[in-house]
């Protein structure tokens, strides 16, 4: 069982990827730019990552982006099946340290640590939504 930084309210869809063979410290970042964004906006910008036509800082972070761009269009096919509306979906994504294999031995520069990554996203619905109705408190009868 997965568990999950947030639990939200909202109805919402979900993609987990574990154990991704990408760096924490870049997914990290791309997560930290891509939260709170729209779909269509974040997904415009890590198609513009991957193909190298926008940078942050200067770096593309094109093998961490490849991978956040898959688990986004996955959860967007989640949010489809949940029938959200595109249009007010926002991203909620966050990254943190997987498990660490050790090779056998040290391969040339990459030494025996084989480091992976745990990354989360969350479509989350927000903007008009149809109010929900909390069932009504019964009122206590006083005993005769």
């Amino acid at each position: 069982m997965t568990t999950y930084t947030i639990r939200p309210v909202e109805r919402h869809a979900k993609a987990f990827g574990s154990n991704l063979r990408i760096s924490r410290k870049n997914a990290v970042i791309i997560c930290r730019v891509i939260r709170g964004k729209k779909l269509k906006v974040a997904k415009r910008l890590l198609e513009d990552l991957e193909s190298n036509r926008r940078s942050l800082k200067g770096k593309f972070y094109t093998n961490a982006v490849s991978e956040i761009l898959e688990l986004l269009r996955s959860c967007e096919k989640n949010a489809d099946f949940h029938n959200l509306n595109r249009e007010n979906l926002f991203v909620h994504a966050s990254a943190h340290s997987g498990s660490i294999v050790r090779r056998r031995r040290r391969k040339a520069k990459f030494g025996s640590r084989m480091k992976m990554t745990n990354v989360e996203i969350f479509l989350l619905e927000r903007g008009k939504m149809p109010a929900i109705e909390k069932p009504a408190k019964k009122e206590k009868t006083p005993k005769a």
